[in-house]
């Protein structure tokens, strides 16, 4: 499953297509006391007049003499344009990039725009709790041994069955390598469910006081599982192949911590239960449910 969407509000969801490449002077060289390398050209739209960066280098913000402000990601793709007023001549953004700042000489005024980059995450294989057609995604980057997660588990569970039908849950693992267990955990959660039984061993590996081994092995002989496979199945390459891909679709879509979490692909960043709610009736009033 693959998510994109675009909000035309106040909230701006800046949509991906890769921008033409650049034919421009090379600049390397050096000098008594200094060198320099070319690292990257890009080609701009309109005359460029201003520009900032996100502090992690992934975005860049170019304002255009066509009264555009045009986000670049790390590659120059282009992420979208801003339309802006004339008299907009400076620009600024927060440190990641989520608040847009505009300064318009004509107007004499400062603007605040929020900024929601809708994101694209594969989830082909990924366990999906719900109806597979519910028109909302709701997808969680996770760590079993992670309290944060561990305190959000029964917040999110409250969210499924209040929109039961409208919402589906989709799991991915990100096993933080200060946790002892939580690759451990995930492997064997990714075990239990190549006999079905996922999300029981999720909900008691989130359940558990302490992960041990000796936890883990009891959750899956009280759920009943073969336990020959079950042992067999945890070292299984076909199962590493699985968590890797979970952690590098994490880094693909820039995630740093657990939980995180994306509403049809849009970050969620308020994970109270009236956070969600208000992220999932946007995503539903979108989809005329």
């Amino acid at each position: 499953m693959r998510y994109s969407t675009f909000l035309p509000t106040t909230v701006l969801s800046l949509l991906i297509a890769v921008g033409p490449q650049a034919s421009a002077a090379t600049y390397t060289g050096k000098d008594d006391k200094l060198e320099w390398i070319q690292q990257e050209t890009w080609a701009t739209s309109g005359k460029p007049l201003h520009l900032v960066r996100s502090l992690d280098g992934k975005y860049t913000f170019i304002l255009n003499d066509q009264q555009q402000i045009v986000v670049h990601d790390q590659a120059g793709a282009i992420q979208g344009r801003i339309p802006v007023a004339k008299g907009v001549k400076a620009i600024d953004i927060s440190p990641q990039g989520e608040f847009l700042y505009l300064i318009d000489q004509d107007a004499s005024s400062f603007t605040a725009i929020a900024l929601d980059f809708v994101i694209t995450i594969d989830t082909a294989g990924s366990p999906v709790k719900g109806d597979a057609a519910a028109p909302v995604s709701i997808i969680v980057f996770t760590d079993f041994q992670c309290p944060y997660c561990i305190k959000l588990n029964p917040v999110l569970e409250q969210v499924y069955e209040k929109n039961k039908g409208k919402v589906k849950l989709i799991f991915k693992n990100m096993p933080l390598q200060f946790h002892q267990m939580a690759e451990p955990a995930a492997i064997a959660a990714l075990a239990a469910g190549e006999q079905g039984k996922f999300w029981e061993f999720h909900d008691r590996l989130f359940a558990a006081p302490q992960l041990s081994p000796e936890v883990i092995t009891k959750i899956a002989q009280d759920l009943g599982l073969d336990m020959t496979r079950f042992e067999s199945d945890r070292n299984s390459p076909l199962l590493r192949q699985k968590l890797g891909k979970d952690m590098s679709d994490a880094q693909k879509a820039g995630v740093t911590g657990t939980p995180t979490l994306y509403i049809n692909g849009r970050k969620l960043k308020q994970r109270s239960p009236e956070g969600f709610q208000a992220m999932i009736d946007e995503e539903l009033a979108k989809a005329g449910k």
